[in-house]
């Protein structure tokens, strides 16, 4: 199979999303951000239209600040062969679970078209860990975003048999849309920034777990000590709690050292029901637009 795909010849093919979350949404906006189409497919369908609306209102604003070049189209696909038909991109952005992961790419893999390049989000897993059920491994990789249009870079990272070319023609052509990669040499579970927002987050949990401070403490420290805009507390509040929750779980599965009490903590509020912003309420409330009520 040759990847030899230079923006030109693959601008006019679709780009597919599974998965319309927090980050679903956001990757569908970024591949919408040069004129293109892309497909978004989830089996909640109003989740997925509620991922068409964010594009739609969100976009103009990037093209207005210079941020995007065009306005493309994000659509919603009830039907996940619809959504991958003729795509020459598709990026599963699910739960962190392999149950779900491994036979999804199953089923994905089977449904593509053989030239499609295959990208799992994950955060915390390897893509090496939910390919069992891909005939062709050398398409498919790890492309984790972080937290698009205002946190734009991208680790790509090998399944262990992705094509070189598979990598080379993504570190060209994502930066077309407005993000910018960087790939792990070797696997690592975390990539490359994520091991380190994980020591640092996993510390600020702890400070408050062990009453040391408040989450208040924490995020205005690092506001004024490094000129963040938002400090951890705030940033796993966007990300989701529950999506922490299970990240540090994957991390404390690999390494039965590390301190329990960040998990605890983090437990307390997703069993609680306060997941963040998406529930409207986590370390901090929240209004309906999502900001701090």
């Amino acid at each position: 199979m040759s990847y030899a795909h230079a923006f030109d010849a693959i601008k006019h093919r679709p780009v597919a999303v599974v998965g319309a979350g927090t980050l679903g949404r956001r990757i569908a906006l970024m591949f919408c951000s040069r004129g293109g189409e892309v497909r978004i497919h989830d089996p909640n369908a109003e989740q997925a239209r509620a991922a068409v609306d964010y594009v739609a209102e969100t976009l103009p604003g990037l093209v207005a600040d210079g941020r995007a070049g065009a306005v493309g189209r994000a659509v919603a696909h009830d039907d996940l062969a619809s959504a991958l038909d003729g795509a020459w991109l598709v990026v599963e952005a699910v739960p962190e679970r392999l149950d779900i992961k491994i036979p999804l790419w199953g089923e994905i893999d089977s449904l593509a078209p053989a030239d499609a390049i295959l990208a799992t989000n994950s955060s915390s897993y390897a893509s090496r860990l939910m390919n069992e059920k891909i005939a062709d491994k050398s398409r498919f990789c790890n492309m984790h975003f972080y937290m698009p249009p205002r946190a734009n870079a991208v680790d790509l990272m090998s399944d262990g048999e992705t094509a070189r070319e598979v990598l080379d023609t993504l570190e060209a052509v994502l930066p077309e849309f407005g993000v910018l990669p960087f790939e792990a040499k070797k696997e690592s579970t975390g990539f490359i920034f994520n091991r380190i927002w994980a020591a640092v987050k996993r510390e600020s949990l702890a400070v408050v777990a062990e009453g040391v401070a408040t989450p208040e403490d924490v995020d205005g420290m690092f506001k004024a000590n490094w000129h963040m805009p938002a400090g951890p507390f705030a940033m796993m509040d966007g990300v989701g709690l529950d999506v922490v929750l299970d990240i540090e779980n994957h991390y404390a599965a690999e390494n039965p050292h590390l301190p329990e009490g960040p998990r605890r903590l983090l437990h307390e509020y997703v069993d609680s029901g306060r997941l963040g912003v998406k529930t409207g309420e986590g370390f901090y409330r929240y209004d309906g637009s999502g900001g701090r009520a």
